[in-house]
């Protein structure tokens, strides 16, 4: 009997958990980043390309960054991960940049491997196996997202999913970028 209870009460807490997840993810769109009061330093962040060269957070500098740390085996971060490349393809350039980095102790080739799987086409691969990224930034959990600008500091910052191409986010990422 007290199996079965406890097996009802794992059932429940597994579907609030989801339910939570989902409604997360489609409530959370409208305007994603809690913005800073004023910018806020971050302590350098490294990480490796998918062809394992050294990079840093300091290495896009000039560029309004949209830093989403994320793993294979997060729900809402595979789930999440299209509209991210998307936006990269709409906003990506000179000014802008996503940096997904894959906190997957496994590194490059199980990322690779999910962002072959999933049709990624638009986003470069970046990883830190260490995870010491997601401790860096205080993150509470993944998806953690942070809006960077140009000079390299926190303006925003965002715990769970996002659908990353929607009006409302690309407005605000819009105005983001124009405001640098």
């Amino acid at each position: 009997m007290k199996l079965r209870i406890a097996l009802i009460f794992a059932g429940v807490a597994v579907a609030a958990a989801a339910a939570g997840i989902y409604l997360s993810y489609w409530q959370s769109s409208a305007t994603p980043f809690a913005r800073a009061a004023k910018p806020k330093a971050i302590p350098e962040l490294r990480f490796v390309d998918g062809a394992g060269r050294a990079l840093s957070l300091a290495d896009f500098r000039g560029k309004v960054v949209v830093l989403n740390i994320w793993a294979t085996w997060c729900a809402p971060c595979r789930e999440e991960m299209p509209a991210l490349d998307r936006l990269q393809a709409q906003l990506g350039g000179e000014r802008f940049q996503v940096v997904a980095l894959s906190v997957d102790q496994q590194g490059v080739p199980i990322a690779r491997r999910f962002f072959s799987e999933i049709g990624i086409k638009t986003l470069p691969l970046y990883v830190d196996p260490s995870a010491k990224a997601a401790f860096t930034i205080d993150a509470a959990g993944l998806p953690a997202t942070l809006l960077v600008d140009r000079a390299g500091r926190e303006i925003g910052r965002h715990l769970g999913a996002v659908k990353w191409d929607s009006p409302e986010v690309l407005a605000q990422l819009r105005r983001a970028i124009s405001a640098e």
